[in-house]
């Protein structure tokens, strides 16, 4: 109901180690706040909720070419995380047996779960001194299982998502460090699917993202690029912005 409040903040990484090894290794650690309201029990009693959230995954696959700077990728994922929730709520003198569940993960309750699973991506990277072109697609399916947690949130589910990802670089005139400095343009496309599908009121997301690019790989130096990024992202019934930094290696 209303307007809830959600922020994320996350650290990912994922590539080759070695660009003559085709081992290719992800991972991603968020944190995340959700103060949603719902309306709980036979009555509709109205509790506020303060969600806190910590998230790890990881991944690790094998690029197989199948056309020039085309690979095709499966990755074996793992997934570890953990929902804290704070309510300050009366519940109802005459109340369910499940009312009564609810209320009490509301209150002060946990929910660990942990997922195995794997993805599929198809990986196009097109690069020439005029521009650079990087396209994505993928397909994630992970199975969730829950873990001592409150008895009203014990359970599984199937996470799956479909998502195009892709971003276009080229450089603007300008020189910084001896090498040319790059403006960026991106956007993406997340499609929740199975459980995922509107859990948090949509089932899509579109992102588009703008910024520029500093190269330092003339330089004797561990990062060769670092970008900064702005993303404004929409949805169904869904509106946000995200500030991204990246670096290469």
């Amino acid at each position: 109901a209303g307007n809830p409040y959600f922020r994320q903040s996350s650290i990912s990484g994922g590539g080759r180690p070695k660009k003559d090894v085709p081992l290719y290794l992800e991972g991603t650690l968020a944190y995340g706040r959700y103060d949603p309201t719902f309306a709980v029990g036979e009555g509709q009693v109205p509790v506020s909720v303060r969600w806190k959230s910590l998230l790890g995954t990881g991944g690790v696959g094998w690029d197989f070419p199948i056309a020039r700077e085309l690979v095709l990728r499966p990755v074996f994922n793992f997934s570890l995380g953990q929902v804290e929730s704070q309510a300050t709520a009366t519940p109802p003198a005459t109340q369910s047996p499940s009312s009564r569940e609810a209320f009490d993960f509301l209150g002060n309750g946990r929910l660990n779960a942990s997922g195995l699973g794997g993805s599929l991506m198809l990986d196009y990277e097109r690069y020439r001194p005029d521009n650079e072109i990087d396209l994505e697609l993928r397909y994630t399916n992970i199975h969730l299982q829950s873990f001592d947690s409150s008895q009203a949130v014990e359970g599984h589910a199937n996470a799956q998502s479909f998502s195009l990802w892709s971003r276009y670089r080229a450089p603007t005139g300008l020189t910084a460090l001896e090498r040319p400095v790059r403006y960026v343009l991106e956007y993406a496309y997340t499609s929740f699917l199975a459980d995922l599908r509107g859990v948090l009121g949509f089932d899509d997301v579109h992102s588009f993202g703008t910024g520029l690019e500093l190269d330092s790989s003339n330089h004797d130096v561990y990062v060769t690029r670092t970008r900064l990024l702005v993303r404004y992202k929409i949805g169904n019934n869904v509106t946000g912005w995200a500030l991204g930094l990246a670096v290469s290696f």
